[in-house]
């Protein structure tokens, strides 16, 4: 890798070498824009510089001024307006006159092999501009995305470089691979981890079936495109965007301390009938607050430099990225370096080729992954160090074995670092035949090698943190894809006839392949010292493997238009599937079809004065789901030490069929139904878009149990199991106007609404159980049945807190203890056992929404965006998840029942093991909010100033992320994610961050 790395940058000089960076002699330009029809000037027109973001608006009688370089070209844009350009040639006076449009119909869209204008499309794509997602401060650009696009819901990890998790109209599918297709310029990716989000032009989310059959097998999920900035024709323009920043935990979760702990936990001791552990509690005083201890105002600096230009015969863009941003976890660290260059030619009037090659390299100082769990369960009894410098030890206070840790000596002696390097991009070439036909193929890659080392010395922190013989493991994972696709589209108009024909191939190849390596007695000197070969060589392992699957795909396309009036969209997609191959359907063939109408552009119309723009659109169609583990109905053995046999003196290695596969595995397939509408009025200032979706999952494949009696060891066997589906409506609108002072400005909302529903399970009514985690008592919190929705909360309903033995005796609870849970008996028959339990909550939000509005006055700039949820549920396993004497939380400790009257609601501290923990209602709470997600202030200096400094623009702003979160959960965020059937549990997740910048964008 570091081989390729250097051949880029060897690349990338040549290229920078080539570039003629002398910046043209600028003049003063001046003008007038008025409207083409009555001819009154236009107040508040954006006029820019082509291929930069340097620019001026009109004043209130339409009169601009600005400096440009004289073989600049200008790019004039309003609302309601068509947007025009004009090549300065050296004049100093340059007058427009704007001709009026529908710019809804005018908009370009970028869909599945090409674009489409808006009024075109009949299908249901969101779409986002590069420059919205470049204003926060996320890593990542999917985490940008939340509440932009209705029906689009984002959870974010938290954690430096953590990829977010995106749900496209509710779960798409349960098992294997649950996560939406990437496609960057054309080449497919499972995340964008690697990706610059200061490198996008555009992202646009295909939502329903009709715009993502065209992607066939993978698509069950969602598809989200991108296009990375280009090249555009013009001087060259050098970008530098900077940043620096710092983040801190918000909503921190506060800890009984510990006075309050002792308190507690002799209370705990009293409850099984053991003495007081601690004699003294106010003795012990507040103690030590872990959080504190091991959080941090974690730094956060990001620095991106870009040159954009090209002539008549070629465009090119360069970018260097560098990020590094700091854990709220002390130690912790993220950074990436980042290079991407892309390069388009016209060889011939015909014939243009390019290509695009992106390099990333990540390395990161991790942290354990039980380390919240421990800062929530440490005892605040236990200083982080005596006097005599050595560690807080949680033995020396008889804690016990559920919190034997001091989680700074955890961090301390935690060595794990994690590098990243990935090769990716595309070369394509596009060749226009007979005027009508145009012919395009493209090869993809992405290689990437990802490397993790992690080293355990020989220590003694505490009696429960000590390592008496050091370890070392490394492992060591590839992936080396490939895709070739070629396209051939025809496109014509005949009269008022628009036809658009596209006929396609793709070829994939994916392959994976891990290695884990183990060595015992490793000498360290420093962390460039460990090899394996340094361990006891009778004490290595090593273990391997890897994956391949190959596809084969052919697509074809019709969309038709008749006088911009009547619109049909018709796809066919084939794949074929290396996974099924043997044990299923080899093929899967996806249809869809789109209709619209567009009744503004009827003749009725033209009088009317309300609308704009007004379509119906409807389409149906379907995709399918590719993302199962390789050979499923393949069965395998194992073989292993357990199975050894000796008979007359020699050992025999003997084989066992430890799992259950399918016989027969058909392609998961999602159908989706659209009906929806597009309007613009009030000279298209407000435009509204709401529609109705049905998507219906069949044949799912996931996991059911199976007897582990039969010598099965995972106690589940996949197969196409179940039926689902998610319904629900999608409504966005944006008013955009800019006013006789020059205040330009827009807002925007939307909502969404959807509702899971299993509707049919080969089980039966047989439910299916998962949501274990963080629950000590074994229990499982969720469930999902015929009927109910996927991974629904389900458990016990707490009517009270029993206050005395009488209660309990009247109860059906005889072996309670007052300070108990009492559970409603919902089948009456004075029992409390599991046929009382009932759906308690679900982890799959009802309502997602979000609420932009972007000002622009003279040269200050606002942005600020809300989003929330609601109707959503969280189950909080972190109160129950206790093997010992764990800390409480303070909330807890100010309601507990710790004597009769003292609560009805929070019980006493014996949880843990008992019938207290088991999933009830307590722990399920709302997990609605509402969130300032982002806001940024921006001032330009005026052109003037800066064109005497040699530079077109240069702007500074403020920015702060997540500063405000409005909710009711008792958590650290109700921003919790998980697979399908384990979604919502909080056990310890990554907690919320605020994150507040300042930055410099400078371009020369």
């Amino acid at each position: 890798m570091k081989r390729i790395f250097t051949r880029i940058s060897v690349l990338a000089a040549f290229c920078l070498l080539t570039i003629n960076v002398a910046l043209a002699q600028n003049i003063t330009v001046k003008g007038k824009v008025i409207d083409g029809g009555d001819k009154t000037p236009l107040p508040g027109v954006s006029i820019l510089i082509k291929g930069t973001q340097t620019g001026t608006q009109t004043d209130v009688n339409g009169n601009y001024s600005l400096s440009a370089p004289a073989n600049a070209t200008l790019v004039f844009n309003f609302v309601g307006y068509t947007a025009f350009e004009q090549a300065v040639n050296n004049q100093t006076t340059i007058n427009v006159s704007m001709a009026s449009s529908t710019q809804q119909l005018e908009q370009v869209v970028v869909v599945g092999y090409g674009t489409q204008r808006k009024i075109d499309v009949t299908g249901s794509v969101g779409t986002v501009k590069g420059e919205d997602i470049s204003k926060q401060a996320s890593v990542n650009a999917i985490s940008a995305l939340q509440g932009k696009v209705a029906g689009v819901t984002i959870t974010n990890n938290g954690a430096p470089g953590s990829s977010p998790q995106i749900t496209i109209r509710g779960t798409g599918t349960i098992y294997g691979n649950t996560g939406v297709l990437y496609v960057v310029d054309g080449v497919w990716y499972d995340d964008i981890s690697f990706l610059n989000p200061a490198d996008i032009e555009n992202l646009s989310i295909l939502k329903d079936a009709s715009s993502q059959s065209i992607y066939g097998i993978r698509a069950a999920n969602g598809v989200v495109l991108i296009t990375t900035k280009r090249g555009t024709k013009g001087q060259a323009a050098i970008t530098y965007n900077g940043s620096v920043g710092y983040k801190v935990v918000t909503n921190q979760i506060e800890m009984a301390n510990a006075t309050e702990y002792a308190t507690l936990i002799n209370e705990l001791s009293a409850s099984s009938g053991a003495a007081k552990l601690f004699a003294n509690p106010e003795s012990y005083g507040v103690g030590t607050n872990w959080y504190n201890q091991v959080f941090r105002n974690a730094l956060q600096t990001n620095h991106q430099l870009s040159v954009n230009g090209g002539g008549d015969k070629s465009t090119y863009n360069f970018s260097l990225g560098y990020t590094n941003e700091d854990g709220i976890v002390k130690k912790q660290n993220y950074q990436r370096y980042t290079a991407k260059l892309s390069n388009d030619f016209q060889i011939l009037a015909p014939l243009k080729i390019g290509y695009t090659v992106s390099g990333t390299a990540i390395k990161s100082n991790d942290i354990p992954s039980s380390i919240f769990r421990q800062l929530y369960a440490a005892g605040p009894v236990v200083p982080v160090y005596y006097a005599d410098g050595t560690y807080g030890d949680a033995n020396d206070f008889s804690l016990g074995g559920g919190n034997n840790f001091n989680p700074q000596a955890t961090i301390d002696f935690f060595n794990q670092k994690s590098l990243n390097y990935r090769l990716n991009g595309n070369v394509y070439a596009e060749l226009t035949i007979a005027k009508n036909f145009t012919f395009k193929t493209s090869l993809g890659g992405d290689f990437g090698q990802n490397e993790v080392r992690a080293y355990i010395p020989v220590y003694k922190a505490t009696q429960g943190q000590q390592s008496t013989q050091s370890q070392l493991d490394v492992r060591r994972e590839e992936t080396r894809n490939w895709i070739i696709e070629n396209t051939l589209t025809y496109k014509n108009t005949f009269g008022a006839h628009n036809l658009t024909v596209l006929a396609g191939q793709t070829a994939q190849r994916r392959k994976s392949y891990f290695l884990n390596a183990t060595a015992f007695d490793v000498p360290y000197s420093s962390d460039g010292d460990l090899y394996l070969t340094l361990g006891s060589a009778d004490k290595r392992s090593v273990t391997d493997g890897g994956a391949l699957t190959t596809y084969a795909s052919y697509f074809g396309r019709v969309n038709y238009s008749f006088k911009d009036r009547y619109l049909l969209n018709a796809t066919l997609r084939a794949d074929a599937a290396s996974q099924f191959f043997g044990g299923g359907d080899l093929w899967g063939y996806f249809p869809s079809v789109g209709a619209g109408w567009v009744i503004s552009q009827e003749d009725f119309m033209k009088d009317q004065t309300v609308f704009n723009n007004l379509k119906l659109k409807a389409s149906w169609g379907k995709v399918g789901n590719a993302g199962v583990p390789i050979n499923p109905t393949t069965l395998t053995v194992t073989q292993n030490g357990g199975y050894v046999a000796i008979l007359n003196g020699i050992a025999y290695t003997g084989k066992n069929v430890s799992t259950l596969v399918p016989s027969f595995l058909n392609w998961e397939r999602t159908t989706g139904t659209d009906i929806g509408f597009e309007a613009a009025f009030l000279k298209n200032r407000l435009n509204i878009e709401a529609g109705f979706y049905n998507k219906r999952t069949e044949q799912a494949i996931f996991e059911i149990p199976v007897l582990t009696s039969i010598g099965t060891s995972s106690g589940n066997q996949i197969g196409n199991q179940a039926d689902f589906q998610n319904r629900g409506f999608e409504f966005s609108a944006t008013w955009r106007d800019t006013n006789e002072s020059g205040l330009a400005y827009s807002i925007s909302g939307n909502l969404g609404y959807n509702k899971n529903k299993v509707l049919s399970v080969v089980t039966g009514n047989n439910p299916i159980y998962a949501g274990g985690a963080g629950l000590s008592n074994g229990g499982l919190a969720t469930r999902t049945i015929q009927g109910g929705a996927i991974g629904e909360f389900y458990g016990y309903e707490v009517a009270g807190i029993f206050q005395n033995p009488a209660e309990i005796a009247a109860s059906a609870q005889k072996g309670a203890k007052p300070g108990d849970f009492k559970y409603v008996d919902t089948d009456g028959n004075g029992i409390i056992n599991g046929n009382d339990r009932i759906v308690l909550g679900n982890p799959n939000p009802t309502y997602s929404y979000g609420l932009s509005a972007n000002l622009a006055y003279k040269n200050f700039d606002l942005t600020v965006d809300i989003q929330g949820l609601a109707g959503v549920d969280v189950y909080n396993a972190n109160i129950a998840s206790r093997f010992g004497n764990e800390n409480f939380t303070k909330d807890f400790y100010d309601n507990r029942w710790h004597g009769e009257g003292t609560s009805t609601t929070y019980p006493s501290v014996n949880l843990g093991t008992t019938a207290n923990s088991a999933p009830n209602s307590f722990y399920v709470e709302d997990g609605s909010y509402i969130r300032l997600r982002n806001v940024q202030l921006g001032y330009a200096l005026p052109s003037l100033l800066v064109n005497k400094w040699k530079m077109q623009r240069l702007r500074f702003f403020l920015d702060a992320q997540n500063p405000v979160t409005l909710f009711g959960y008792k958590g650290f965020t109700p921003e919790v994610g998980g697979t399908p059937t384990n979604a919502g549990i909080d056990a310890n997740v990554y907690p919320l961050q605020a994150t507040y910048r300042f930055g410099v964008q400078v371009t020369f």
